[in-house]
C-alpha cells in the first residue's frame, strides 16, 4: 500500500478531488487509526511529518505545500501537545534522509 501525507498551513483546506487530479494520485481517503499506528506510530489528531521517521518501510510520501518554501514549518514532535519549528528545507532533508519521498507542490 502507498500512503500520502499532505501538509499545508493551518488556515488552508485541501480539496482532495482537486489534489488527486493535480498530482495524479489514486483515490484519496483518510488512513485508519490502525494504519496510522502501524506505520507512523501515531493516533488520529497527532499526525505530523515527523511521524514519517517511524515509517520503517517508507510507505508514506510527503506532499508539502509550496507556501512553506523558504520558511518555517511548525510540526508536532510526535506528540500533539508540543510544537517545534523547523525550516522547510531542513524538514525535507530529514524526511528524505530517512528514505521517504517528498514532493513540494502547490496545494489549493
Amino acid at each position: 500500500d502507498l500512503y500520502y501525507l499532505i501538509t499545508v498551513k493551518g488556515d488552508k483546506r485541501v480539496d482532495l478531488k482537486q489534489f488527486r487530479k493535480d498530482q495524479g494520485t489514486r483515490k484519496l481517503s483518510f488512513a485508519s487509526a490502525d494504519d496510522l499506528m502501524r506505520i507512523m506510530k501515531l493516533i488520529p489528531g497527532a499526525v505530523t511529518p515527523l511521524g514519517l521517521l517511524n515509517d520503517e518501510e517508507q510507505k508514506v510520501t510527503l506532499f508539502l505545500d509550496e507556501d512553506f518554501n523558504g520558511g518555517l514549518v511548525g510540526v508536532h514532535p510526535n506528540d500533539n501537545t508540543a510544537t517545534v519549528w523547523i525550516t522547510a528545507a531542513e524538514l525535507i532533508r530529514v524526511i528524505e534522509e530517512h528514505g521517504n519521498k517528498v514532493n513540494v507542490v502547490k496545494i489549493g
